[in-house]
């Protein structure tokens, strides 16, 4: 195992992932400890190549974006990654920020128009340890043992072919078997039996795809393919767990307010609460950063804030004298805040912060690029000279590796240790004061529960009350629903009883015969005609249009056994040729309005009687003698057969 971090470091220096007729060439940079070994342009090709075959520690990216369009294909790219590489974006997780912020937190910069450039210093900022790691598999892989050939249909050899390559793949599952049980790993085993052997294994191993102790693998006959289970999104992990250096303004009172800035005077926490007690502020603050200077905006510094800042040990900031409320509001105009105590809080860190700048500028003139800014500026606080902390930070060694040597005790270990215990010691004093506060508030706590089940008791009744009235109202709700549909549908069969009384009426009129209208001569319009005035038996039904019909409506008309169908003289003449047939077929009668003498008006029409029976006579007639085409036909097609089928008995018969 080598002691240095080797990194690669790339920028995209033109075409785009989204693009698929110019894909995208990146600047390479390859580093070893803080050492440049090459830089060359490589295609997404090549890159894979040396990232095989040297398997780098880390792969650092300053965007996502460059290589991957979306997350899908960053599922692919990680799943192509050596084990061993870990892919790093230097600009963070899921909250980014720009490749220039990142380098000059180690006083580095360089030329951002440079793709080199930029791809130099993403190497160098990621062995520093700043970034993320992208994680996207869970603690769980699948290695897949399977045939590299299809059989195939085969031939004379056909069975010993396949018999050679089952009993590869079942042989190659018992090596990766072998090799999963010697390293200690549990596992899950399936296999899919076939002539000769097995013709897929599958083997579900509870560890990470880079501790798997087997290779992916390509044969003549057997394929190893090894993947990691997806996690259901990417997650991020920083590089370094070291937590960042704050300067926090702290103002207590029956209101506690907590501002936090970094060492560049950015603000990164500001909160204020009625309910929050002293462990309260110092868990907030470990989840934001490691204070490294506490302020107090009065000359005294509050009992409370002196507590948490020894809790710190952190390096305490008091005004020469109270800071007015004209200061304060000059102090935190560019800032956005809730309240007075937020605002006190801001400018007692940001009074800090003014007072420790200008030492921070003379300090970023004299560090020598790639230092971590931060951690100097923090020790110089503390008390250390710029000279003995450069001196520590390059005396240090790299991070050792699982089966690096044991790294010697350090000579300042006992002091390490002093340092540790007085913390320690002034931690449980704190905890003390914390359990005291817990006690009250856990008799405060039982004093408001019991209030809180007095006022329960009160409003349960009342509460059943208001339910049983709302499930009433639901129910005159249903029923006043279901009244309004009941009385729609009585209208309606009352405006259908009308017309059929009409129709009724009309029909006892000697000289003319009532109409029924039809829309169109559709399923849709033969439902509507019925859910109008319905349909009897010896009905005469007029059509308005005759486009959209279909046999199945002629079939219903057929079944419901009315007198004739009228449809318009000029449509019919124009009509589709199948559709005269198809009522003769079902023997429905299909009229012209001309030789009936239909008149319509809206839904209703009249014919003349006299004209309508002697157009249906004429029909009938001319059905009469389909009838009989149709039963001649039928007749010649049959004596055709027979005369056919006599031939060939005569035939073999000779």
């Amino acid at each position: 195992m080598r002691d240095r971090l080797k990194v690669f470091g790339i920028d995209i220096i033109k075409g785009s992932v989204r693009s698929r007729s110019r894909r995208p060439v990146y600047a390479l940079v390859r580093m070893e400890g803080q050492v440049i070994e090459s830089e060359s342009e490589v295609t997404m090709f090549r890159l894979f190549r040396m990232l095989n075959d040297e398997q780098p520690d880390i792969l650092a990216v300053d965007s996502l974006q460059e290589i991957a369009a979306d997350q899908h294909d960053l599922f692919f790219f990680l799943q192509a990654l050596p084990p061993q590489t870990r892919l790093v974006q230097v600009t963070g997780g899921e909250r980014k920020e720009t490749l220039g912020k990142v380098a000059a937190r180690y006083n580095i910069s360089f030329n951002r128009f440079d793709p080199f450039a930029e791809a130099r210093t993403t190497a160098q900022v990621a062995a520093l340890g700043a970034g993320a790691e992208v994680i996207a598999f869970e603690n769980e892989s699948e290695i897949v043992v399977s045939r590299h050939r299809s059989p195939g249909k085969g031939g004379w050899s056909q069975n010993r072919y396949v018999r050679k390559i089952h009993g590869a793949v079942q042989l190659k599952g018992r090596e990766i078997e072998m090799a999963l049980i010697a390293a200690g790993l549990r596992y899950e085993k399936k296999e899919t039996r076939a002539f000769g052997g097995c013709s897929r294994g599958a083997f579900r191993v509870f560890a990470k795809r880079d501790q798997i102790p087997v290779p992916t693998y390509r044969g003549a006959d057997v394929q190893v393919r090894i993947s990691g289970k997806r996690l259901e999104r990417i997650r991020f992990r920083p590089l370094s767990g070291k937590s960042r250096y704050l300067i926090v303004g702290i103002d207590p009172g029956t209101t506690t307010a907590v501002a936090a800035l970094d060492l560049d005077g950015n603000l990164l926490h500001l909160a204020s609460s009625r309910q929050m007690n002293m462990g309260d502020v110092v868990e907030s603050l470990y989840r934001v950063g490691k204070p490294l200077i506490i302020a107090s905006d009065v000359q005294e510094m509050p009992y409370s804030v002196e507590k948490i800042r020894r809790a710190f040990s952190a390096v305490a900031y008091t005004p020469k004298q109270d800071v007015s409320v004209e200061t304060k509001v000059d102090l935190t105009s560019s800032f956005q805040y809730g309240n007075d105590h937020e605002r006190d809080a801001l400018s007692a860190a940001l009074d800090a912060y003014r007072q420790y700048r200008h030492k921070f500028q003379n300090l970023l003139k004299r560090i020598p690029p790639g230092h971590d800014l931060d951690e100097v500026r923090a020790r110089v606080i503390r008390g250390q000279s710029l000279d003995q902390v450069i001196g520590d930070m390059n005396a240090v060694a790299p991070v050792p590796a699982l089966d690096s040597p044991v790294v010697p005790v350090e000579v300042k270990h006992d002091e390490k240790v002093r340092v540790l215990d007085g913390m320690v010691k002034r931690l449980r004093t704190f905890v003390g004061e914390l359990q005291e506060e817990v006690k009250e508030k856990d008799y405060e706590i039982q004093r408001l529960q019991a209030r809180v089940r007095k006022i329960h008791t009160s409003q349960d009744a009342r509460l059943a009350k208001d339910s049983e009235l709302v499930k009433k109202d639901a129910i005159i709700q249903s029923l006043k629903k279901r009244l309004r549909k009941e009385e729609r549908h009585t209208r309606n069969l009352s405006r259908r009883l009308v017309r059929i009384r009409q129709y009724a009426e009309l029909s006892m009129d000697g000289e003319v015969l009532p109409l029924k209208v039809m829309e169109a001569l559709t399923k849709e319009g033969l439902r509507r005609l019925i859910d109008d005035s319905a349909i009897d038996e010896g009905d005469i039904i007029y059509v308005t249009r005759l486009d959209g019909w279909g046999r199945s409506v002629v079939k219903d008309l057929g079944e419901s056994r009315i007198k004739a169908v009228v449809t318009n003289a000029t449509l019919l003449a124009e009509c589709d040729p199948q559709l005269i047939p198809a009522f003769r077929e079902l023997g429905v009668p299909l009229l012209s309005d001309k030789d009936t003498g239909v008149q319509v008006r809206g839904k209703r029409g009249l014919g003349a009687k006299e004209m309508f029976e002697t157009a249906l006579l004429q029909w009938q007639e001319e059905q009469a003698q389909h009838e009989r085409e149709k039963k001649s036909e039928l007749i010649e097609h049959i004596f055709k057969e027979y005369k056919s089928e006599r031939g060939k008995e005569v035939r073999k018969s000779g």
